[in-house]
């Protein structure tokens, strides 16, 4: 028996609008592994198949944007017999609310009048998004019945409405139903027919979240306009029309946004890919960090449970509907290091980019739990540093944002035993409690011992993480669970720059080792150095090129005084957004094939903190 295989995405299209997903292949259809329309995370629509005489129709070019698809297809064996297709199909698909509805439109060029039968199979078998991205959604299609024209599982009702009316609905063979139009087209006419699919939920889960795109507070074409290259204008237009619609409403207090991490594998709250998101927008979006912090505030341990990673005052890894049949995780897990630290960081960007005062008052008992937490854990670490160790089964071996099994490599390509002390979580605590500081003089806090704890811990990194000697000194990506160097030399070095956790001199050590070949390649800063014995150029976190890894290490350039170097960094991350159609891939591989990225072909697109990156190059590059 063939053992399940991941559905790859990257010849796909795929469009989103908060908990709405769809993915097609380049004609517009539905059913090969992996497509579908998905809503909370099931798949509520399996098979959409359209076809002319029982003939499918060649794709000739599309395009996917934020909620809106466009698929351009001919129907080669109608019209004229010449090479030139004079029969096309154009599909537009468009996701609004709890619904999809595509217009199909028939046009004909041919020189007389033609008839056909259009014919479109619709199922749906109502898989969870884990057993769809495990490869193991096998189920059988959902009943369904002309008199009702759709399928209910136990957590939807999807209902199918066509105009015109189908002239005939009947089940079909394979099961699902079948919708049939006679089209009778003069010489060059159309023919227009919509479909349209509702979904009602039937039952509550734990994360019943509705889109965002209706109250996001920016606006694509005014953020584009602040740049005069048109290539980094297209990049901020396609990055923030996928960011307004992967924005979804807290539903528990639905006035506040935050960002999905991606679709369709991870179209829900991730704590991490939230708050980077939200720092990449804090200039340009108000609403989105702050709702971004009241969300995550919201759900904020209270008491420790160790099957979910939980202890009082740390932020939420992530928020599932179900558990994730895929990791076996939790509902609700807290399995990140550096979430908590990354939560105090962004409520002091967005005090300073002038959320409301009082807004910023009402988190600060959050924010004194989350420092908690912070010292907390760092006390009763042997070598005084975050650290995280999985004490359950069910959690994740590395909870930083490198978080697959063998990312923390050793310079030989061995992989790091836990518990892991992670460089950058070092960094973004240093950060901050630099940021607890700041917040305290401004508000009249007593928090003047944190500029103590974040230079005590700032010594205590600088002192164990060096590694080389020289001028191929460089920084390891993390302490392993005997307190020896993570020696492979990884991208992770690029998140400390501009923290305050290094000097000068330190800082420069670190942008100059980023630039050399071996990390930075051609579309941006790989995971992990080509000359590791574990390198692979489309390895998760083993080689690959990450969007917003980039947009992080250039952005910690610009901050800590490195200008010329920040702008080649954003101006790889440009020729990527270029090379791939101005929709920046969550990741590809490290390698180029020709003067085009090497996808990787399991990646999310659109990702949240990959579309915010847009930000960057502009800020950057202007």
């Amino acid at each position: 028996m063939a053992r399940p295989q991941q559905p790859w995405l990257h010849e796909y299209d795929i469009t989103v609008n908060g908990p709405l997903t769809v993915v097609s292949d380049r004609s517009g259809d539905l059913g090969l592994p992996g497509t579908g329309i998905l809503f909370d995370d099931r798949r509520v629509v399996r098979t959409v198949r359209l076809l002319l005489d029982g003939v499918a129709c060649v794709p000739v070019a599309s395009s996917a944007s934020g909620a809106v698809a466009e698929h351009w297809t001919a129907a080669r064996h109608l019209g004229d017999a010449g090479p030139d297709p004079t029969v096309e199909v154009h599909r537009r698909r468009v996701l609004d609310g709890h619904s999809v509805t595509e217009t199909i439109t028939v046009q004909s060029r041919h020189g007389a009048s033609l008839s056909t039968t259009v014919t479109m199979f619709v199922d749906g078998d109502g898989a969870e998004v884990g057993l769809i991205k495990s490869g193991r959604a096998d189920a059988s299609p959902l009943a369904a019945g002309p008199e009702h024209v759709g399928w209910s599982d136990e957590r939807h009702a999807t209902a199918i409405e066509a105009q015109p009316a189908p002239a005939e609905v009947v089940a079909a063979p394979e099961g699902g139903l079948c919708l049939r139009w006679p089209v009778a087209l003069e010489p060059a006419g159309t023919s227009m027919l919509v479909v349209t699919w509702s979904f009602h939920r039937r039952q509550a889960t734990g994360f019943d979240a509705d889109a965002g795109a209706g109250a996001a507070d920016w606006d694509p074409e005014q953020v584009a306009g602040r740049t005069a290259d048109p290539r980094i204008a297209e990049l901020v237009r396609v990055g923030l029309t996928d960011l307004r619609h992967l924005t979804l409403r807290d539903p528990l207090d639905p006035i506040d946004l935050v960002a999905a991490a991606g679709t369709p594998w991870y179209l829900t709250l991730f704590g991490r890919d939230a708050l980077w998101t939200a720092r990449f927008m804090v200039r340009h979006s108000r609403a989105l960090v702050a709702g971004t912090l009241r969300c995550l505030a919201r759900r904020q341990a209270i008491s420790a449970d160790a099957d979910t990673a939980a202890e009082p005052g740390k932020i939420l890894h992530e928020l599932r509907r179900t558990s994730a049949a895929s990791v076996r995780l939790p509902p609700l897990y807290y399995g990140a290091v550096d979430a908590t630290p990354l939560w105090a960081v962004l409520l002091c960007e967005g005090w300073r980019a002038g959320m409301p005062e009082r807004e910023v008052a009402d988190l600060f008992p959050a924010l004194d739990a989350a420092l908690g937490w912070m010292d907390r854990t760092v006390g009763r670490s042997p070598g005084g540093l975050l650290c995280y160790d999985n004490q359950s089964h069910r959690g994740l071996s590395n909870q930083g944002w490198k978080d697959s099994g063998d990312a923390m490599r050793r310079a030989d390509g061995s992989i790091a035993p836990p518990p892991i002390a992670l460089l950058e979580a070092q960094a973004y605590a240093v950060e901050a409690a630099h940021a607890a500081a700041e917040l305290g003089a401004a508000f009249g806090r007593d928090a003047s011992g944190w500029r103590k704890w974040a230079d005590d811990l700032a010594d205590r990194v600088r002192e164990r993480f060096w590694v080389g000697e020289g001028d191929d000194a460089y920084l390891a990506m993390a302490l392993d669970g005997h307190g020896r160097p993570v020696d492979g030399v990884g991208s992770n070095m690029g998140h400390v720059l501009g923290t305050g956790l290094l000097t000068d001199a330190e800082s420069a050590r670190v942008v100059a080792r980023l630039l050399r070949s071996d990390m930075l390649r051609e579309y941006g800063i790989g995971t992990l150095s080509s000359e590791n014995p574990a390198y692979n150029p489309i390895g998760y976190h083993t080689g690959s090129v990450w969007a917003h890894d980039t947009a992080i290490v250039a952005a910690g350039m610009a901050r800590a005084g490195f200008a010329d170097e920040a702008a080649v960094v954003a101006g790889r991350l440009l020729q990527l957004g270029v090379a791939s159609g101005y929709r920046l891939p969550e990741l590809c591989g490290g390698e180029a094939v020709g003067r085009r990225p090497v996808p990787y072909p399991a990646a999310c697109l659109p990702q949240a903190w990959a579309a915010a990156a847009a930000v960057v190059v502009l800020d950057i590059l202007g």
